[in-house]
């Protein structure tokens, strides 16, 4: 057994039942994608539109691509006819687009709106009003061809456990209020996308069901 294959399997037997593994494969060759697809893995998370619509044709057609970086509104019209998962999702206008290209493709696209919890000023994502005005909109309301599966949320890049693990905890009390407050009738707002390789252990004790590993698969990048 590979050295990749051992890690994935090291990582997937301490995974809960409920939560997801998305390979974030950002600068990794097909070649290691196609071994950790081998090894049963079928999520794959990539940061850039570029890479993604690279790599999609190379590899297996039931690998479900997770588009996890910040997206731009004109770059979405080049993952909108594959994408499995939006995670980044952090304005309306976004949003917008994302819509009018779904339906293009005649698809229901899948989104995760990104939420801003860490302390630094480089990452993205929205407070909790402007969630609440999002899923409050006219605008929203009018987008028949996306589909709001739950929130994700990076923490802040530190040392320190305890920021990090109230950033989540903080992150899954807002789950919580607007799956209560928005989405009460359905079973589809069910994903709450926070964790990567160096604190996906605590994203999962504070309620991830989704989290984002590539260096703890595939080792550090060159």
């Amino acid at each position: 057994m590979t050295k990749l294959a051992d890690h994935i399997n090291i990582i997937l037997n301490e995974l809960p039942s409920n939560v997801v593994l998305v390979a974030v494969t950002k600068t990794r060759p097909v070649e290691d994608m196609q071994q950790a697809y081998d090894c049963g893995l079928r999520d794959f998370g990539e940061n850039r539109v570029q890479e993604m619509i690279d790599k999609q044709p190379q590899l297996p057609a039931d690998i479900r691509w997770h588009q996890i970086g910040h997206l731009q509104t004109n770059k979405v019209k080049y993952i909108a006819p594959f994408v499995h998962l939006i995670h980044s999702v952090d304005s309306l206008k976004l949003l917008t687009e994302i819509n009018k290209q779904a339906l293009r493709a005649d698809r229901i696209i899948d989104c995760l709106l990104q939420v801003f919890i860490a302390t630094e000023e480089s990452k993205f994502g929205l407070d909790e009003q402007e969630v609440r005005d999002i899923l409050s909109s006219d605008e929203f309301a009018g987008l028949k061809n996306i589909r709001i599966r739950g929130l994700m949320g990076m923490a802040t890049f530190t040392d320190n456990m305890e920021v990090v693990r109230n950033e989540f905890a903080t992150l899954k009390k807002l789950f919580g209020r607007i799956q209560n407050e928005f989405f009460s009738g359905s079973s589809d707002f069910n994903i709450l996308s926070m964790g990567m390789s160096g604190d996906y252990h605590i994203a999962i004790e504070e309620g991830s069901t989704m989290v984002r590993i590539g260096s703890a698969i595939f080792g550090e990048r060159h």
